[in-house]
């Protein structure tokens, strides 16, 4: 565990917005480096702790900015049009504190909205590796000591982990005697503290992308849970929500920050580049077939930022006016942005080289970091699915169904 910071105190979006801008410029420049000797970002995880950027969900009445999602997300893609891997680190802890928001006791809410307005960052713990499928979790919470829990399992590709203050584990709710949980079991989410006894952290993360995100493996043998450290998670999904909107636009965003993130770098390649002989002129920037490569990849690249922007101001619409239709117009809102970020991310990944031609693909250059950050982020959630309910949702009007992918 890191050593928790102390945050700045953000006053408004226009701070935010700058505070992000100039974090994105740092991580910039040392991402070619972190990425290509896998260099753990420890030193920028801790300025983005004390940049209060960590800080900008928390609701007003505890202190907090309250910030929109249309801020959140251009947070997350100017962040990652620096460092893709920095942006995904917190994307956990804004995805739990929704869920605290939604089903935490207000003492809960208190305590841990402290707890980040004072630089901690939260990590999350709750994929785990199969064969079983991926909506079920093994690790489980079952009564302890009175007033408390024990919590055992094991989670794969928990983004943060190793820098994190606080983790908060996904886990099945069992009386002790389910043998085997299923998708039905109703699940909770831990907070439990990255140092507490039988928890272990393991840097085993080896993605060919997104290699400094420190995505490892969590181990917790009998860690004891007060039961104020323990919150509902399926209840989250029981009524209208846009809990899976929201963290899907996060994902979306960090997509599209790849994606700018590469057409920037391939403009600087470009004018590095020769021009083709037979262009007949001076810069390769006046070669007329690739002037018409970077029009393409602009129109795809800000088609996907446009989406992305669209669809925060849907979820922010459906929060103010929560209802099955707008949850829903939201959701598929969120899924078409993320589909349109995942092929601009990965389009402009590729067509860099193209803009920069030979001298780009170098070693030392280390740009197929772009599309190794691409193609191992967009595996996250299948777009092939979000096809199928925007395509519902369109042909028929059918609404998505309610989790944390959509």
């Amino acid at each position: 565990m890191t050593t928790q910071a102390e945050a700045i105190r953000i006053s408004s979006v226009a701070q935010a917005l700058a505070i992000a801008r100039g974090l994105s410029e740092t991580y910039a420049a040392g991402a070619r480096d972190r990425d290509a000797y896998r260099d753990l970002p420890t030193e920028p995880v801790h300025d983005l702790k004390r940049s209060g950027l960590l800080t900008l969900s928390v609701p007003a009445e505890f202190g907090g900015l309250a910030a929109p999602a249309t801020v959140l997300a251009e947070v997350f893609r100017l962040l990652a049009h620096g460092d893709p891997s920095l942006a995904q680190i917190p994307h956990s802890h804004f995805t739990f504190l929704e869920a605290l928001r939604l089903q935490g006791a207000r003492s809960q809410q208190s305590f841990f909205y402290r707890l980040v307005l004072d630089g901690a960052l939260l990590a999350n713990a709750q994929s785990e590796r199969g064969p079983h499928p991926v909506d079920v979790d093994t690790t489980t919470v079952v009564p302890g000591d009175p007033g408390g829990f024990l919590l055992t399992g094991r989670k794969y590709y928990s983004t943060g982990a190793l820098f994190a203050d606080w983790l908060v584990v996904r886990a099945s709710l069992s009386d002790g005697s389910l043998e085997t949980p299923t998708a039905s079991t109703p699940k909770v989410i831990a907070f439990v503290p990255a140092d507490a006894a039988g928890v272990q952290v393991v840097d085993d993360w080896d993605g060919m992308g997104q290699r400094t995100t420190a995505s490892g493996t969590v181990t917790l043998d009998d860690v004891e849970v007060p039961a104020d450290h323990v919150i509902g998670f399926s209840e989250i999904f029981a009524a209208p929500t846009v809990y899976g909107a929201r963290a899907q636009l996060w994902h979306a965003a960090i997509d599209v920050g790849v994606a700018t993130g590469a057409l920037a770098e391939g403009v600087r390649q470009a004018d590095r580049a020769r021009p083709h002989f037979e262009a007949g002129v001076a810069t390769a920037a006046e070669d007329p077939t690739l002037i018409n490569v970077a029009g393409e990849l602009t129109v795809t690249v800000r088609g996907a930022q446009a989406l992305l922007a669209e669809a925060a101001r849907q979820v922010d619409a459906a929060q103010a006016n929560l209802t099955a239709d707008t949850a829903a117009a939201a959701s598929i809102a969120v899924a078409t942005a993320k589909v349109a970020a995942a092929r601009a991310a990965l389009e402009a990944a590729a067509v860099l080289f193209e803009l920069g031609g030979t001298r780009s693909a170098t070693t030392s250059g280390n740009l197929s970091r772009f599309w190794r950050d691409a193609r191992t982020h967009t595996l996250h959630d299948a777009t092939r699915w979000k096809l199928q309910h925007i395509g519902r949702y369109t042909l028929s009007g059918t609404r998505p169904p309610r989790h944390g992918q959509l």
